[in-house]
């Protein structure tokens, strides 16, 4: 990163310091993330651009490139159950994670997810939720 993106960076992280202290408006917030937004845009696009431009001499820095996009994360740590018990087995892991997500659909939340819900003001108005099958 060049130096001017590194200052807009910079500019942003102490506008939301600001702004969480109530020294700058949300408006003037927003308008800095959004400069900032779009100078990382651009300078993301211009070195895509030099990379595609360059893959006939720099074929190494390319496929670099590229494999680090692809990239992906397989590994999922131990998880905690509901009674406080840790899950280390991959089966396991799926079951919970799929048992929390389904929650969300079947309507039996555990605890934590009820008080993270019960503030987002849910009405569901003489309507059942939905269900997964």
């Amino acid at each position: 990163m060049n130096k001017e993106l590194l200052d807009k960076v910079k500019h942003k992280k102490e506008a939301y310091r600001r702004w969480k202290q109530g020294q700058i408006a949300w408006e003037e917030y927003r308008e800095i993330v959004r400069a900032a937004r779009d100078h990382i845009r651009k300078a993301k696009a211009l070195i895509e651009l030099n990379l595609a431009r360059d893959v006939k001499g720099k074929k190494k820095s390319f496929y670099r490139y590229v494999s680090d996009k692809r990239k992906t994360r397989e590994y999922v740590g131990p998880l905690w159950k509901e009674t406080g018990d840790l899950i280390t087995q991959d089966m396991e892991k799926a079951e919970a994670l799929n048992d929390f997500f389904a929650s969300v659909f079947t309507g039996k939340c555990s605890s934590h997810t009820t008080h993270v819900t019960e503030g987002k003001g849910r009405v569901w108005k003489n309507a059942e939720p939905p269900t997964v099958g």
